[in-house]
């Protein structure tokens, strides 16, 4: 920051200097480029000082300033302003075709392929809708990436009247990549991500995706993130480590009663049967520093029927949580 102030206080001075310079000239009757390269270079830097004499130079073509070639950034972007306004879909999806046509041109041109692409629509109202996609896998096929917008703006509602709309592309190289002998890849990214779009406009973004655990040990507590593909060797597919004996969960989990005379029962809408062995409690508990706090008491239980089921107890009410396989 302080570079920055210093040349800029050298160059306000220069450009000062060179208005009093300017001045003086006008004074001598100097007007014009001609009458000052007339003029003695060494009488003229011995009144004026070495800017008069740069000035003197550039007037006689005695010196030269290399200009640096910046290219600016290309933008791959499409815009439109409807004359009217519009709400329906169709005059929308026809500018979005448009738009990729031109855009597939353009990329392909440079050899270059579309990663993302950035959908912007214009309301009535000045508010802007914005929504970013994700390509799986680059590519500039204009069927493909129409029917990924096309997708999305089957369930799309608004409450305003359309008047502009925007898109844009964000290029990358196109992919090289050569997988070895035992390695699997998708067959179609472009499938799947079509199928996700599909589910995540039915089901909404916050039910699509890849479960994830969190790091807590109460049981069963994982979020949605976005899918994504890694990738996996092909010998390792099909072939991931289970816990024996696996759990069928059900969620949410069933409400329980458990009735208990000489014998515990237990009682639900899923399943129904005399307890004939147990093996509890089990005691879990956490977050006990903040507002999501719990404890829970679980217990493994067979039935009379045979069925192993898991059941805990938590501020009073029994759940059933699954059946064991």
């Amino acid at each position: 920051m302080e570079r920055s102030d210093s040349s800029n206080s050298a160059a306000k001075t220069r450009q000062s200097e060179i208005r009093q310079i300017l001045a003086i000239l006008h004074k001598w009757g100097i007007h014009t480029i001609g009458q000052l390269a007339a003029l003695d270079k060494q009488q003229l830097g011995a009144r004026l000082g070495p800017e008069a004499i740069r000035m003197w130079e550039r007037a006689n073509g005695q010196s030269s300033r290399v200009i640096k070639l910046i290219r600016p950034p290309e933008s791959f972007e499409e815009s439109f302003e409807f004359e009217n306004e519009i709400e329906t879909a169709e005059p929308l999806l026809f500018m979005l075709r448009r738009f990729l046509e031109q855009l597939a041109i353009r990329l392909s041109g440079i050899y270059l392929v579309a990663k993302e692409l950035t959908l912007r629509v214009t309301f009535t109202d000045k508010q802007i809708y914005e929504r970013i996609f994700k390509i799986p896998q680059p590519t500039n096929n204009v069927d493909l990436l129409f029917r990924m917008l096309h997708t999305h703006l089957e369930n799309f509602k608004s409450e305003y009247p359309i008047v502009a709309v925007a898109l844009s592309a964000q290029p990358v190289r196109p992919a090289k990549e050569q997988f070895g002998l035992f390695e699997a890849t998708l067959r179609n990214p472009h499938q799947l991500s079509e199928t996700l779009a599909r589910l995540t406009a039915l089901l909404g973004a916050d039910r699509v995706g890849t479960p994830v655990l969190e790091e807590t040990h109460r049981p069963d507590a994982f979020r949605i993130e976005p899918f994504t593909w890694h990738g996996l060797p092909a010998h390792l597919i099909g072939r991931m480590p289970m816990p024996r004996p696996a759990l069928r969960r059900f969620r949410p989990p069933a409400a329980t009663s458990m009735f208990v005379s000489k014998q515990r029962h237990l009682q639900s809408e899923t399943i129904r049967g005399q307890v004939v062995d147990q093996r509890g409690p089990y005691l879990f508990s956490g977050n006990w520093w903040d507002e999501k706090s719990w404890v829970r008491t679980e217990w493994d239980l067979q039935l009379e029927a045979g069925e192993l089921v898991l059941a805990h107890e938590s501020q009073g009410s029994w759940k059933l949580d699954g059946i064991y396989d």
